[in-house]
């Protein structure tokens, strides 16, 4: 069970996010600097008790229009031990926390524990947990079309990570053949479900209103 602490991170997650994401091929280009708001997530236990897992939804005010996106990250005590094979570095930065000291925050997509839990996810073995309060399941976070499926394999070797302008595609070798994790990155308030098994979550637009987007897919083959 993970511990929400309600402590100071310096820079904070929104900060480390305005530097990172303009660098993202899926981030849209406002001409000025990202303006941040929280729109939304969960979490995710590490069985192991070691790896924060987040899936952040922020909103990005800075344009004519406001553009609200999906920013999986992991919180480590220490850095981890190599890149994915692909050679991406999934750093976005590190940070002092208040209680824990310092944190090494990775885009998730990048992180192996955060892969083999959104499995588990699909897997129905991992439970949704509340984003600002501890030992609390989220029962808004909702899994689709995967009822006549058999469970998902766990990950059998690194996984690749491939950035896109839609979003991020994670091939996960397994013992049964490639599967393919798509993290939906940019949200839109009128996405249909993917014809793959989902994972829907609710968010909130600036004014209040909510939203269910799919947040991630998965499928099989690479």
């Amino acid at each position: 069970m993970a511990v929400v602490h309600r402590t100071t991170m310096e820079p904070g997650k929104l900060e480390l996010l305005e530097s990172w994401l303009p660098t993202r091929p899926w981030y849209v280009p406002t001409g000025s600097a990202p303006v941040l708001s929280r729109a939304g997530g969960f979490r995710l236990d590490d069985p192991e008790g070691e790896v924060g897992i987040e899936f952040m939804v922020v909103t990005d005010g800075s344009g004519d229009r406001p553009v609200t996106y999906h920013v999986p990250l992991t919180y480590r005590g220490a850095p981890l031990e190599a890149p994915h094979q692909d050679g991406r570095d999934a750093l976005v930065g590190t940070s002092e926390h208040g209680v824990l000291g310092r944190r090494w925050v990775y885009d998730a997509t990048g992180d192996p524990v955060f892969v083999a839990q959104l499995l588990a996810l699909f897997q129905g073995r991992a439970e949704p947990q509340a984003q600002s309060e501890t030992d609390t399941p989220d029962r808004t976070v909702a899994r689709h079309g995967d009822d006549a499926l058999p469970p998902p394999p766990s990950p059998a070797g690194r996984s690749t990570v491939s950035d896109g302008p839609d979003g991020t595609a994670v091939a996960v070798p397994t013992a049964d053949g490639p599967l393919t994790l798509t993290v939906v990155r940019v949200l839109d308030p009128a996405a249909p479900l993917p014809a793959h098994p989902s994972v829907t979550a609710p968010w909130k637009l600036p004014d209040g209103t909510e939203h269910r987007s799919p947040f991630a897919s998965l499928r099989t083959g690479s």
